[in-house]
């Protein structure tokens, strides 16, 4: 994508219209989100690890890595929470979702 290009997404989105985004950056955008609340929530909880070693913990809280949803399970329960997915970029909930 270049420059030119951005700069007509980011005019679509601002005037209100849909804007598909690269399947990269959405991954992106979702890694670098996860990882920012499980930082925060491992913090509040004064948590020093989630049952993950120091590497894995530093990837995912910087972003760099997808998680599988076993390893989403895992951090949920042990930051005394629950997994709920959501696709945010989907308009249509599938079968059971919302309800």
């Amino acid at each position: 994508m270049n420059h030119s290009t951005w700069r007509t997404r980011r005019a679509r989105q601002l005037a209100g219209e849909t804007v598909e985004y690269d399947q990269e950056y959405v991954d992106a955008w979702l890694a670098g989100d996860l990882g920012q609340a499980v930082y925060d929530r491992r913090i509040e909880l004064g948590l020093s690890r989630t049952g993950m070693t120091q590497p894995q913990v530093s990837r995912m809280e910087g972003g760099d890595t997808v998680p599988t949803l076993p390893l989403l399970r895992r951090l949920a329960k042990a930051l005394d929470g629950t997994l709920c997915v959501l696709n945010p970029f989907r308009s249509v909930a599938g079968p059971g979702v919302g309800t």
